[in-house]
């Protein structure tokens, strides 16, 4: 017998659930807090619900959770979770503790389509879309290992959400936004929207959308400030290049001196870490509200480029600095377990030998 799973529903699909099945319309509300809020993952423990309507959601539905094939801690104290799914796919879920915050970094594809060249995710073929309830669920999982419930408590371990895992957030919107959604749900896991990043490569149509639909943060995986290289390390760029891309993003409907776009930027050595490049990123962003996040590379077992130098990175930033930009240095987190940005791939997959025969000509630039 089928078994709704009831982390696939939005509120208004809750709500039709119990009419559906002859429950009362504030059943809806009941569930949605004891799923949300509470973390509740089995009907049995809703002691406000009656034991005959609890049987009858046991019979005709379930709380889903992802199953964890693997957790692996770095030193850091970042903590890395291989999630295997229903079709035995597999995505891996980052959680990065820091003084101030803590961050969950949820993937919402398995695999990716874009094969950006520095990206180990790139070099594993998409397999196919997230639903908002595995997207979801790596949340719930991440709360349920740190015991993070109730959501709404005070001292919370999770407080920001980047859709920076694997995957391409904007080629999934419908379940990436449904998902989000239920994160701000204010009856729920209620995190603010100034809290959640979507991280995109430039997907332009979506991204007009996003933020009048969500509102949530934006961030642009960049990388170049020229369409020559930009083509070569982040190909969708052959589609979207940069002058529609950065239009999109100066018309983005939430942005203000406090709401800016962040700017992704992976260093890398003798590519484009130059004070021109860094000059030309000035230029390429003038007048749009930003901040950019400088992103030394992290190798990964295959890759062809190198980090660039630590003297390189400061000159550049200071350069940036100077114009006026914020321009904080990501510190890597969790590189002794793959866990670091660009890192995320499926520990079942290997490096395809045509994606490294692709990374081959950037290097005679």
């Amino acid at each position: 017998m089928f078994k709704q799973d009831l982390i696939d529903l939005s509120f208004e699909q809750l709500q039709e659930f119990c009419a559906l099945n002859e429950l009362p319309k504030f059943r809806a509300t009941q569930l949605w807090r004891w799923i949300y809020c509470f973390g509740l993952s089995s009907f049995d423990d809703m002691t406000n619900i009656a034991k005959s309507t609890r049987n009858l959601l046991n019979q005709l539905s379930v709380i889903s959770r992802p199953e964890i094939t693997e957790i692996q801690k770095s030193k850091d104290g970042t903590i890395k979770w291989l999630i295997k799914l229903k079709d035995n796919s597999e995505v891996e879920t980052v959680f990065i503790p820091q003084d101030d915050r803590g961050t969950v970094c949820l993937s919402s594809q398995v695999g990716c389509t874009l094969n950006c060249t520095f990206c180990h995710t790139g070099t594993q073929a998409l397999v196919r879309n997230l639903t908002s309830s595995e997207i979801l669920g790596q949340l719930m999982l991440v709360m349920d290992h740190l015991d993070d419930w109730p959501s709404g408590k005070n001292n919370r371990k999770v407080t920001n959400v980047v859709m920076m895992g694997m995957g391409e957030p904007l080629l999934n919107y419908k379940e990436v936004s449904k998902a989000i959604k239920i994160m701000m749900s204010d009856d729920g896991i209620s995190l603010s929207r100034r809290r959640i990043t979507l991280s995109t490569s430039g997907i332009i149509p979506m991204i007009e959308k996003t933020g009048s639909d969500l509102g949530v943060n934006l961030a642009i995986s960049l990388h170049a400030v020229n369409d020559e290289l930009r083509d070569k390390l982040v190909p969708i760029n052959k589609k979207y290049n940069l002058e529609n891309l950065i239009d999109a993003c100066r018309n983005y409907p939430i942005l203000s001196n406090s709401r800016r776009i962040t700017w992704e930027y992976v260093m890398l050595k003798d590519i484009n870490d130059t004070k021109e490049d860094a000059i030309n990123l000035i230029k390429l962003i003038k007048g749009i509200p930003s901040k950019i996040n400088l992103i030394p590379f992290n190798p990964w077992p295959g890759s062809l480029f190198q980090t660039s130098t630590q003297k390189n990175i400061d000159i550049f930033a200071k350069i940036i600095m100077d114009a006026g930009f914020a321009s904080p240095i990501r510190k890597p987190r969790g590189q002794d377990i793959y866990a670091a940005c660009g890192q995320l791939k499926s520990e079942t997959q290997k490096v395809r030998k045509s994606q490294i025969n692709k990374l081959v000509p950037i290097h005679s630039l």
